[in-house]
């Protein structure tokens, strides 16, 4: 395979999602036990994510959100494959844009996502009922005002920032702050083209400046996308 002179970029959100293990790594946090220590935690835009359901399993409080929550299991199930291999070709063409160390091949990217998928599916139509899966689209989500300790959201505004506008982007980032009592981790910051979101210091300097919400750019022990090794943590500045 080659192609280190295109240029990636999904031209649509895929209804996607990843492993409670990669949700650690991505997101910077150690373990179980760290994650257990949030009252609440809110996944958004969560997609096929089987983030929920695992943590479930582990007693942990975790919902998610995504607009397309509430549409029959069998319809979420087609879109996941579909869109499963709808980035895995994609990826494919441009295979020296990533690190394959945790994933080691385009097969095992496939199976780590199938297995999310399956996971999300199985657990899918309960947790509609448990009010796990809640429908809802940024910039205006269906929670009352710090719901969640912690507020986690991947691969979404900065993967997607070229389909977005800044103020979609400053209010969606509000939004999770405002339904968040403690902190809200977005990752990755970059573009899926793996280009630095042009607008970041302007964001920065706004979200501290105007709304007093401290930012700290971290390290995380994940990196597929070359140079999508940090995340971004938002909390309030103290007084």
């Amino acid at each position: 395979m080659s192609g280190s002179n295109r240029r990636f970029q999904l031209n649509r959100v895929a209804f996607y999602g990843r492993t409670l293990l990669e949700y650690l790594k991505m997101f910077g946090i150690n373990d179980l036990i760290s994650l257990k220590k949030y009252e609440g935690i809110l996944d958004c835009p969560s997609g096929a994510s089987s983030f929920v359901a695992e943590a479930t399993q582990y007693g942990i409080n975790a919902v998610g959100s995504d607009p397309l929550f509430g549409k029959d299991e069998k319809v979420l199930s087609e879109q996941g494959k579909k869109d499963i291999e709808y980035v895995v070709q994609r990826v494919s063409e441009t295979p020296d844009r990533y690190k394959w160390d945790f994933y080691t091949s385009l097969d095992k990217l496939r199976e780590f996502r199938e297995l999310a998928l399956r996971r999300f599916i199985s657990d899918y139509t309960e947790g509609i009922e448990d009010k796990r899966y809640v429908e809802g689209k940024l910039p205006k989500l269906p929670f009352g005002d710090k719901t969640f300790e912690l507020v986690l959201s991947g691969h979404f505004l900065f993967t997607y920032s070229h389909k977005f506008d800044y103020n979609f982007i400053l209010s969606s980032i509000l939004e999770l702050f405002r339904v968040s009592s403690r902190e809200v981790r977005f990752y990755p910051i970059q573009k899926s083209s793996l280009e630095a979101y042009e607008h970041m210091p302007k964001l920065l300097d706004t979200l501290k400046g105007k709304y007093g919400i401290r930012h700290d750019i971290l390290s995380v022990p994940f990196e597929f996308q070359k140079g999508s090794n940090k995340m971004l943590l938002l909390s309030k500045l103290c007084t």
